[in-house]
C-alpha cells in the first residue's frame, strides 16, 4: 500500500515530451522531489499548477532514479486566487521564494503551516495586503532572520546594514513602518517600498548569496504590480 500525504506544489519545470519534473513542500515541512509522467498532458496539466495543493504519493523503482509521483488535487482549491490577478501573483511569488529560500533534504519546522495559514487567509479575504506584509517577516523569522517589530515600537529607526531597529537617523536607515504593520492605518506607498526593501535585502544577503540565488522573477513581477497598484 503507497502512503499519501498533502502538500503544496512549489516548482513545475517540463523535461521531456508531456513529463513534469516538480518540487512539493510537504505538510512534514520537507521538500519532495520527482518526475510526473504525463504531468503536461490534457488529462493532468490542471493538477499540477504551482500553489495548488495536492495529496500526493512518491516512490523509487531504484535508489539511482529520481522519485516518480502521482497527485490528486486537494482542499483548498484556489479558484478564487485564479480569479484575481493580484491574488494570483502574490501566489506565485510565494512558491517561487520558498522553492529557492529552501533546499531538498533540509527541513524547515513549521514552513508548511506557516504558509497554508496565509493561502487561507489569501483565499477568504478581501483585504491581504497587510497579512501579506507581516507573512515575509514570519517568513524570515522562521528561516533564521528574525525582525523583532513588536518588541521595538518605541525605536522609530530600521539599519538596513545591522538589521537592528534603533532611534538614531544614521546612514543605512530607514523610518520603519510599525504604525502600518500593528495599527489599523491604511496601506501607504511609502510603508510597502520599505518592507519589500528591508525583505529583500534580508534575504538576499543573508540568505540566497549562500546559493547564489538572485530574487525570483515571479516574486519582482508581484513587488511592481502591488506598487504600480497603490502609487494610482
Amino acid at each position: 500500500m503507497i502512503n499519501k500525504t498533502i502538500g503544496i506544489l512549489i516548482y513545475t519545470k517540463l523535461i521531456k515530451d508531456n513529463d513534469l519534473y516538480i518540487r512539493i513542500l510537504s505538510q512534514n515541512d520537507e521538500i519532495i522531489s520527482g518526475i510526473v509522467y504525463g504531468g503536461n498532458s490534457s488529462k493532468k496539466i490542471n493538477i499540477y499548477q504551482n500553489g495548488y495543493y495536492l495529496n500526493f504519493s512518491h516512490s523509487k523503482r531504484n535508489e539511482n532514479r529520481p522519485n516518480t509521483i502521482i497527485a490528486e488535487i486537494n482542499n483548498p482549491f484556489m479558484g478564487s486566487i485564479i480569479d484575481n490577478k493580484y491574488k494570483l501573483s502574490c501566489l506565485l511569488s510565494i512558491m517561487s521564494i520558498i522553492n529557492i529560500a529552501i533546499v531538498e533534504g533540509q527541513k524547515v519546522k513549521g514552513i508548511y503551516k506557516l504558509i497554508d495559514n496565509f493561502l487561507n487567509k489569501l483565499i477568504n479575504e478581501k483585504t491581504w495586503i497587510k497579512l501579506y506584509c507581516k507573512w515575509i517577516f514570519d517568513l524570515l523569522k522562521i528561516i533564521g532572520y528574525e525582525i523583532d517589530y513588536k518588541s521595538n515600537l518605541d525605536k522609530k529607526f530600521f539599519n538596513i546594514n545591522t538589521q537592528m531597529f534603533t532611534e538614531k537617523n544614521d546612514d543605512n536607515v530607514v523610518i520603519f513602518p510599525h504604525k502600518y504593520l500593528i495599527t489599523d492605518n491604511k496601506i501607504d506607498i511609502d510603508s510597502l517600498n520599505v518592507i519589500f526593501l528591508i525583505f529583500e535585502y534580508i534575504l538576499k544577503n543573508n540568505h540566497l548569496i549562500n546559493n547564489n540565488f538572485s530574487l525570483p522573477i515571479p516574486y519582482i513581477r508581484f513587488r511592481k504590480i502591488i506598487l504600480d497598484y497603490f502609487k494610482v
